[in-house]
């Protein structure tokens, strides 16, 4: 599994070198070059457009700023990747899992390498994850809302709230000592918060250090209902020293931080 996994993230890195070396070049191309079907292709560069590495267009892409610094991934991303990972390594054989609408969230699902793990979304592209044998992905339905192909609604809801997981793992657009934690969609708010009271063993907040002590628009809980954080070496110390006084348990990745698989 764990060699398989290090091919994909290797056609990955080497379709995005590609494309930043050959502009322009073509889906039909690089299916040619890395001798994998075309759908495999769409698929690579739709989880590269999925990381900010890249923008997509009809019959091909063309790399983002980012992926033109540090090695492809910048360093939020860098960082975003690390928070998917240590995550996954919270997994545990026979775990049911919530995952909301983010991205780093859902990031997470690829590197989990446990058996008989459930993982219960409202995130749309989750349809076209990937994931690995043993990792059996239930959406919640819904309605669909672009960009993110959320799915959100009383449908959503009442499918979410006949279910219990073990643990909740949900990314947000930002987490203070004032605000709670907070998202950017109002039409999330329910979600997440039944994601997290759901949850029967221990619900998990992934949020990078640009998204520490900043809030936004609509509240999911108060900072009292988060337990546990997922964040980085450079989120603020003061303000996760607040978030300890109250608390809650917080894990730093660090970039020299190495998972086992």
């Amino acid at each position: 599994m764990k060699r398989e996994r290090t091919f994909v993230e290797n056609r990955r890195k080497g379709i995005l070198d590609k494309i930043v070396s050959t502009p322009g070049i073509r889906v039909e191309e690089l299916a040619e070059l890395f001798d994998v079907s075309a759908i495999t292709i769409r698929r690579d560069l739709q989880f590269l457009e999925d990381q900010n590495m890249l923008t997509r267009y009809y019959g091909g892409a063309a790399p983002t700023g980012q992926a033109c610094r540090i090695g492809g991934e910048d360093e939020v991303q860098m960082y975003r990747t690390l928070i998917a990972r240590y995550a996954a390594s919270l997994v545990e054989d026979g775990d049911s899992l919530f995952i909301n609408t983010s991205r780093n969230a859902l990031g997470m699902v690829q590197y989990i390498t446990c058996r008989n793990v459930t993982v219960i979304t409202n995130n749309g592209r989750a349809i076209d994850c990937e994931h690995p044998i043993g990792v059996n992905v239930f959406l919640t339905g819904g309605e669909v809302r672009y960009p993110k192909e959320a799915l959100v609604g009383e449908f959503a809801e009442r499918n979410l709230s006949k279910v219990y997981a073990r643990k909740a793992f949900v990314g947000c657009s930002g987490i203070s000592s004032e605000c709670g934690v907070t998202t950017e969609n109002a039409n999330e708010v329910n979600l997440n918060e039944l994601m997290l009271t759901r949850a029967t063993k221990a619900a998990y907040i992934l949020a990078d250090h640009t998204k520490i002590g900043h809030n936004s628009s609509f509240r999911t809980c108060r900072i009292e209902r988060v337990t546990h954080l997922i964040t980085d070496e450079k989120a603020p110390k003061d303000i996760l020293d607040v978030f300890r006084e109250k608390g809650i348990v917080i894990h730093q990745v660090t970039k020299t931080d190495v998972f086992e698989y």
